[in-house]
């Protein structure tokens, strides 16, 4: 079940530690610009307005864009459950081509959760259709991932989910 805390965590942790997101962040100006909501039952939804932007072939949304899509949409999912979690491993598959000509609706939920890891599952669906699919497993405490390689003054993570 859902609150409205579950949305202010999401919101309050997209800001903290994913300002840039390319798919979720409001400081990132050419990005997808997708907003996430918690549902009741604790998964989060967003939409998407597809594009020429966007596209790979004439007329279809690349496949990179599903894949990050899915890849956000679990990724905020964990946020709205107080999880800030690296994705160790992405698993896609893609059913239908996607038009860019229409929007989509992106969801994600939560399949199994330990302290340590979490396996989500997400979905796109564009006019009533599931048109991708996928399986993320995602390694938690960010924090602890971070190697403390620094490159032009930035930390890089490298992380290996076993």
């Amino acid at each position: 079940m859902t609150t409205d805390s579950s949305q202010a965590r999401l919101e309050r942790t997209r800001e903290l530690a994913h300002p840039n997101c390319v798919v979720c962040g409001p400081s990132s100006a050419n990005g997808l610009s997708v907003d996430f909501e918690v549902l009741p039952d604790g998964s989060v939804e967003g939409r998407f307005r597809c594009g020429e932007a966007f596209e790979g072939y004439p007329d279809y949304l690349h496949g990179g864009v599903i894949a990050s899509l899915l890849d956000g949409a679990m990724t905020n999912c964990l946020f709205a459950h107080g999880h800030t979690a690296l994705t160790g491993e992405l698993s896609v598959r893609y059913r239908h081509l996607i038009a860019t000509s229409l929007p989509v609706t992106v969801r994600g939920w939560i399949e199994r959760s330990s302290s340590r890891l979490h396996v989500l599952r997400a979905r796109v669906v564009q006019a009533g259709q599931v048109k991708a699919t996928a399986t993320g497993k995602f390694m938690d405490k960010l924090m602890q991932a971070y190697q403390g390689h620094t490159i032009n003054g930035k930390t890089t993570a490298h992380y290996d989910t076993g």
